[in-house]
């Protein structure tokens, strides 16, 4: 009962049925790709002709893919990037059930298909993710080397702002997803771009400074944001400052693998 309860508040996948699978501003690949275990996951990748970067988008643990159409078509055409964002597992169309450690592997699976796709470097892709999505990029870019690390909203560990949003449990013992972000990110010595609002009430944003501060990379920004709240849209001077990121980091090596 505990791990059903922990599966609803950790992974409320929202209804795959109520969604815009067919946006009519938005061009994108309608991408399956399999896991290391042979599950079916699935995504959109929305490419660019000329893009500053190539990123991997992971999502906040109550949105999915078609929900992020507004946001795609922003980093596709004003950010001027090619971007990945893919579905975990119960999330959308893809098969299976979630979990931290098949997330994670999961965050590699899709990581391979898009530097494969994009014609560039596995070393050239660009992370980023939102709440939770942030933590599974954490994780990920621990593990994988990456062009620069972008982080929206993102906890310390998910034991914390859970206990944050239901102080009632005794969630520091019952837990099995727990996504320690901030022991993983202090493995992590590249470029970081990371965004908290003063008003979020579901990640405090004093998590997200403590986040931040635990990071040892030199080239590293955080963006405080007045009064922005966990689910409102970023202004777009952080998009501008994203802007400035990305085109500082290390020039991306395409490859003949380009078939755009």
């Amino acid at each position: 009962m505990l791990r059903s309860f922990e599966r609803r508040l950790v992974f409320p996948a929202p209804r795959a049925s109520e969604a815009d699978w067919d946006p009519p501003d938005l061009e994108f690949e309608d991408v399956y790709f399999d896991a290391a275990d042979g599950t079916r996951l699935h995504g959109w990748y929305v490419p660019h002709r000329n893009p500053r970067a190539v990123v991997l988008y992971c999502h906040g643990n109550g949105e999915d893919v078609p929900r992020l159409a507004p946001r795609l078509k922003t980093l596709n055409e004003f950010i001027g990037v090619s971007v990945f964002a893919w579905d975990y597992r119960s999330y959308g169309r893809s098969e299976g059930t979630p979990h931290e450690d098949n997330l994670i592997r999961d965050a590699h699976a899709a990581h391979d298909w898009l530097y494969r796709r994009a014609g560039v470097g596995s070393e050239d892709i660009v992370l980023m993710g939102r709440s939770l999505g942030g933590a599974v990029t954490v994780a990920l870019a621990t593990e994988r080397h990456s062009r620069g690390l972008v982080l929206d909203r993102t906890f310390s560990t998910l034991v914390e702002a859970a206990a944050h949003n239901v102080p009632w449990l005794p969630v520091s013992w019952i837990m099995r997803n727990r996504f320690a972000s901030i022991q993983r990110i202090r493995k992590y010595h590249g470029p970081l771009f990371q965004s908290h609002g003063t008003a979020d009430q579901i990640v405090p944003f004093h998590q997200g400074q403590a986040l931040f501060e635990a990071a040892p990379s030199k080239e590293k920004r955080f963006l405080e944001v007045p009064d922005l709240n966990h689910n409102g849209p970023l202004p777009e001077y952080c998009y501008e400052e994203l802007i400035e990121f990305l085109d500082r980091l290390t020039p991306m090596r395409p490859t003949d693998q380009n078939h755009d």
